[in-house]
Parts: structure tokens; sequence; C-alpha cells
């Protein structure tokens, strides 16, 4: 009879009911079926390849394991409480279906190095996923900004007017960020890539097993090289973690400005109307809900961090019951990460970009103040002089209700007789974009570099 309590000859007293369900995670570790299944698998194989089973036995085993993954798959598989997790379930099933020889499945293993290897199995194909996202999302903005080449936005600090950009440059900043978060990830799961199995409940076997197999079997780099580390370690979901939350902060940015830049006052983007919601009771509005709620699920993310950081910090070696703790926050992320991301991709595709809204608004708010006193030190004069000239000037035109770059000549020579009759041609928001050639500023030329260096990395990428 197959015993799903492994700790009932142990006790004397049947656990609460309340116990059970407090103690069970089937109902949310349920989701690594497949990788619990093929990890099995890969361990049965290896069992025989070192006759700790035979052939028979193993071969039996596989086939019960496959027959509850079509169960699983069809829908016709129960997940019951009392089964506490995933591995128990399928080890419970595989048993009914083949017979005791299924108890043969947990020889040189524990539940332990079982679900270190699930999980890392489980968080190395969702990475990849989300990696897939990642890149999608930067060919969608890179593609935006090279239909808007030359379009010219004011760019911002302190949410003030402070120097004019291309909107290419603009939306190239946060491929900049998602180039990064692809790469976080890829290190990730670099680092993780290291098979546990075999490690057993903190201290290894007894048995005579061959874990290269299993790792390689697996998809794994080399097996771990410490068994206490090994099943203790959820280093690899902490670093996912952070990463996803680094992402869902540049996503919030992002929606952020997107919030902003749609607002009526600004009106420098449009969004498209399947991506917005209207109102209960007014019937002008036209929300951007999508932005907002990516924003919103920020808080979570970083509470999933903070919530494991949290489990761990205080864990002896080896294993405990706390990590069990890890999945749920895991889980959350990795949904609330695709989500966002899948959200992001059309949502930016149909994004409309209001280019004489945003061009206008690139010549307001003395965006090109700082063009004027670089004028000035190209002259001889020292920046702090030209700086405090420029602020006059400035002080002035505020007076005047004008922009620097409507003043007359001899109103501008008035703050400095350096300034001469060429000074129209540095202070317009097109020269001021222009003249910033340094290798990472605005000048189209740099963002047609930043356009083709993001090509190669979709190129290795995709």
């Amino acid at each position: 009879m197959y015993m799903s309590k492994l700790s009932a000859a142990r006790l004397k007293v049947k656990n609460d009911s309340l116990v059970d369900e407090f103690n069970a995670s089937i109902h949310f570790d349920k989701r690594l079926y497949r990788h619990d299944i093929k990890g099995s698998i890969a361990h049965a194989e290896m069992l025989a390849s070192c006759g700790i089973l035979t052939a028979e036995e193993a071969g039996a085993i596989k086939g019960g394991l496959l027959t509850v993954l079509g169960e699983i798959e069809s829908g016709g598989f129960v997940f019951r409480t009392e089964d506490e997790d995933i591995h128990m379930a399928v080890e419970k099933r595989m048993t009914e279906i083949v017979g005791s020889v299924g108890g043969k499945l947990h020889t040189a293993r524990s539940r332990n190095d079982q679900v270190a290897v699930d999980v890392r199995m489980y968080l190395r194909e969702e990475i990849e996923v989300i990696a897939g996202y990642m890149a999608e999302l930067v060919k969608t903005l890179t593609d935006k900004a090279e239909k808007h080449l030359g379009v010219l936005m004011p760019g911002y600090t302190h949410l003030q007017t402070a120097q004019p950009v291309l909107v290419s440059h603009w939306l190239m900043a946060y491929v900049q960020m998602f180039r990064r978060d692809h790469g976080r990830l890829a290190d990730c799961a670099e680092r993780m890539n290291f098979s546990p199995l075999g490690s057993g409940a903190l201290a290894g076997t007894t048995f005579a097993i061959n874990r290269d197999m299993t790792a390689a079997s697996l998809g794994f780099t080399a097996p771990t090289e410490n068994s206490l580390d090994s099943v203790s370690d959820r280093d690899f979901a902490l670093e996912f973690l952070s990463a996803a939350a680094i992402c869902q902060m540049h996503l919030s940015r992002f929606s952020e400005e997107l919030i902003i830049f749609s607002t009526s006052e600004f009106a420098f983007i449009d969004l498209s109307d399947d991506f917005c919601t209207g109102s209960s009771i007014m019937p002008q509005k036209k929300n951007p809900d999508m932005p907002e709620l990516i924003r919103g699920k920020t808080g979570r993310m970083y509470g999933n961090l903070l919530s494991l950081l949290t489990t761990m910090k205080g864990l002896p070696l080896a294993y405990n019951k706390d990590m069990q703790e890890d999945k749920e926050p895991l889980f959350d992320s990795v949904d609330t990460l695709k989500a966002s991301l899948r959200i992001f991709i059309p949502m930016i595709e149909k994004m409309g970009i209001n280019a004489e809204k945003m061009t206008k608004a690139a010549k307001l708010g003395f965006s090109t103040a700082t063009d004027l006193a670089d004028y000035l030190v190209r002259k001889g004069m020292p920046f702090r002089e030209a700086h405090h000239v420029v602020g006059s000037a400035v002080a002035f035109a505020l007076d005047k209700r004008a922009d620097i770059s409507e003043l007359t000549l001899a109103e501008l020579k008035s703050f400095s007789e350096k300034i001469d009759d060429d000074i129209y041609s540095y202070i317009t928001p097109e020269a001021s974009v222009s003249s910033r050639k340094a290798k990472g500023g605005t000048a189209g030329e740099s963002v047609k570099a930043q356009i083709e260096s993001a090509r190669k990395f979709l190129d290795e990428v995709l």
C-alpha cells in the first residue's frame, strides 16, 4: 500500500485536518507537474543505468509517469489536499498504476533535492519565455523609433522642460533598459543551470549514483557541488525576483510617461482605444488603465522579492519548511511580468505619436538656454559666467513672454557683446538637437547608431 503521508509510521497521532490544509502546497505547486515528471524519469533512467533498478522496473516507472502526465494534461487528474504537494501526488498516482515497483522511484532521492531541481527547470523555461517577450518589446520600440527619426520633443528633468531631444532618442532610452533586463535574465539562467538532483535530503546518498547523467539528461551544465547548499539554495529565485522587479520598474516608469503624455494637457501620444477604458459616469473619458495597472502591479513585484528575502534571511542549513514559501511569490512574479510585457508590446506598437504637438512643445520652456551658454563658452566666456548671462536673458524673455530664440539680436547682445548674428543657428530646437553629436547624444547619427546596435542585439537573441 502506498503511504502518501511519509511521516505516518513515525507519528502516533493523525494530523489535524487544519494541519493538512495549512501544510499542503499542491494547489499552487501543481504547475510544476511537467518538470517533476521529467525529473523523475531522468532519475529512474539513471538508477537503472547504475544497476540500482532493473531496466524493466525503470521502464514500468517511466510508463506510469507518462500515464500520469497524460491524465493531468487531459484534465482527468484529481489534485487532493491530502497528497500535500505535486511530488507526492505524482508518485502516489504512478504507484497506483504500476504497483509496488513505483515505490522504488524515490531511492537515492529526497523531496528536498526533487523540489530544488523542479523549480530550477520551471524557472529556466519561464525565463526563456520572458526573455522572448523582452526582445519583442525591444524590437517594437526600435521599429517605432526608426519610424519617427527626426521628430523633436522636449526632454525633462524634474518634469520641467530641460533640453530638446528626439522622440526616437526617448524611445531608445527604454530599449537600453530592456536590453539590460534581458541580460540580467540571461545571467540568472546561466548561474541557475546546475542540477541539485542527487543531493538527497542534505548529505547526498549512500547509493553509487551518476549525477552527471541526470544533469546532462535534464539540460543542466553540471551537477551542483555542495549538497547542503544545493537543497537550501534559493538564490536563483531571488535573483530572478530581483531582475523581474527591476524590469517591472522600467515598465512602470514608461507607463508613468505614457499616462502623462496621453493627457489633453500634453497630448504627445495617443493610446489605441483597445488598450484604454471608459468611465462609468463621464462619457468623454478615455482612461489609460493598462499603463496604470502595470504601474500598480510594480508594488507587488517588489513585495514578492522582499517576501522571499525575509523568508531566507534567518534559515539555518539545510532545508526548512519555510522554503515552501518561495513558490507563490515566484509564480506570481513570473505571471505578472509575462502579462505586463504581453500587454506592453501591442500597446506600444499601436501607440500614436503626435509629432506636431511634440515639436511645438520642444520650442517652449527655454529649452535651448544651455545651447546659448555653450555658444558663449565657445566664444571664450567661462561657463559659470555664461550660465549667469543666460539666466538674465531668460528672465528678460519671461517678462516679454517670448522664447530666447525670439529675442532680437540687439536684445541678445545687450547681455553679451560676444553674441553675433550667427546665434540663431544655435538656439533653435533643431540646431540644439543636431549639434549634440557626442557618442550617446541626441543627434540623429547617435540615434541611428543606437538603432543599429539594437538590431544587432535582436539578431543575436531572436
